[in-house]
């Protein structure tokens, strides 16, 4: 989940009858305040299609239980019900159709249902997961298929059934809600959380054309994630977060520049609030580690460039990710498997705790803008003192990256000759063979900032 600019509304008023259009903030550069900006992408319109089957993961749905839920199975059963009621439910509902047997099987039969039972890591055979959701065992390979299709490594052994590489925590709106402090809330609004979407963003920007109040949306599927300048970003099955979060701003959208550079600063300190360290901020909307990149942030402002607006600001962080589902991607990469040695905070907590510091991070963003967050950044800046290559169209060069202004723009030495860079256009990568930073020299750097 980078952004990249786009068009803003006609000026509306008597005279004006104009449609909504929105942009992704690819850097830092923000549209003109006039008539004169250029239309590009149209927003989505109207609510979310609730017909396409995306559906709710367990959120306040009722545990059922039954006499045997202290067994292995009993336990299985419990979960699966409680993490297919609430979603069974939206699925009836976006259909409208009559519950009869065929519809329920089908439902049951579902990926998401299976992925409950095989949750916990531990073996599950065939015919006992045909019994649990009501199918054939036809039909559970076909749904175990589907999975590893997702990017979910599943080990099958005859005999003995299927079982994942490592255990996995599904999300829960539930255990999301209470990690995010009672004061902060109201401040992050409606929390939705969906088996499958085309991109947590789309969603929030067709209930943006309704409502920018403030809320968020994660799922556990993507079938439309982006990332920087239209490229897809790739998050396999339950290997990651993926969430957007909404929220309006009174003024144009001038005002918000630097607001990528503030979401992940947001995310850093989430990571602090988990115990995690090693990583850093690579401007504009990356984050690393060891050079690597650990997740991504993409900012899309709708509404009117003159004000009021509403940002959408997605996140996607890498979890635990397979390697072999990841063997298409063209950069490196890391997870934060990889940085705390696989001691990973819960996957729901650590959702929750990004949620409450974004909408924290954004209630000072409002009032102080980019200049109240230029010191944490200079303090995780992974490009500051480093050789690095500025691509743009037409031109490539290379360059002394010198930090960030108090607008979040990039600041260059060029050939000697102090240089900002806040285009669109630009993308950043690092000289393999220039060497970090010695501690004296970011020292230095950190006392100019």
């Amino acid at each position: 989940m980078g952004p990249r600019n786009g068009a803003r509304t006609a000026p509306s008023g008597p005279g004006h009858a104009y449609e909504p259009y929105h942009f992704v903030l690819e850097n830092n550069e923000l549209p003109a305040a006039g008539p004169e900006v250029v239309k590009k992408r149209p927003a989505a319109r109207g609510s979310r299609d609730v017909s396409s089957g995306h559906s709710r993961t367990p959120a306040d749905s009722v545990q059922r239980t039954s006499a045997c839920d202290e067994s292995p199975v009993g336990r299985r059963r419990t979960e699966w019900a409680r993490y297919t009621a609430t979603m069974n439910r939206s699925e009836s509902r976006a259909a409208g159709a009559s519950r009869t047997p065929e519809r329920r099987d089908a439902r049951l039969a579902s990926a998401s249902g299976l992925l409950a039972l095989l949750a916990n890591g531990a073996e599950l055979s065939g015919s006992t997961a045909a019994a649990e959701l009501g199918v054939t065992r036809a039909a559970i390979w076909k749904q175990i298929e589907q999975l590893r299709a997702h990017g979910l490594p599943i080990r099958a052994e005859a005999g003995r059934g299927y079982r994942l590489e490592a255990p996995i925590e599904l999300l829960d709106r539930t255990p999301i809600l209470s990690s995010i402090p009672q004061s902060l809330r109201t401040q992050v609004g409606e929390i939705e959380v969906l088996w499958q979407i085309d991109s947590t963003s789309s969603e929030l920007a067709r209930r943006a054309a309704t409502s920018t109040a403030a809320c968020a949306c994660l799922a556990e599927l993507q079938t439309r994630g982006r990332g920087r300048r239209g490229r897809a970003w790739q998050t396999p099955l339950a290997g990651g977060l993926a969430l957007s979060f909404l929220r309006g701003f009174d003024g144009g959208m001038a005002e918000l520049s630097g607001l990528s550079l503030v979401a992940g600063i947001a995310v850093l300190r989430a990571f602090a609030d988990s115990g995690i360290s090693g990583a850093a901020l690579k401007w504009p909307n990356d984050v690393v580690a060891d050079g690597r990149k650990l997740g991504g942030i993409l900012v899309e402002l709708g509404g009117d460039a003159l004000g009021p607006c509403h940002a959408i600001v997605g996140i996607g962080i890498n979890l635990r990710m397979p390697r072999a589902a990841m063997a298409s991607i063209d950069q490196p990469w890391t997870d934060l498997s990889a940085l705390t040695g696989g001691k990973l905070p819960s996957r729901n907590v650590l959702a929750g705790r990004v949620l409450a510091r974004l909408a924290e991070a954004l209630d000072t963003f409002s009032t102080q803008g980019f200049a109240a967050f230029e010191s944490d950044y200079a303090a995780s800046d992974a490009l500051r003192g480093r050789e690095i290559v500025v691509s743009s169209v037409g031109e490539s060069f290379t360059a002394l990256a010198d930090g960030v202004t108090s607008r979040g723009a990039l600041r260059i030495l060029r050939d000697g000759v102090a240089q900002e860079v806040d285009s669109g256009e630009v993308s950043v990568r690092r000289l393999e063979s220039s060497p970090a930073p010695s501690r004296e020299r970011a020292h230095r750097s950190a006392k100019r900032a």
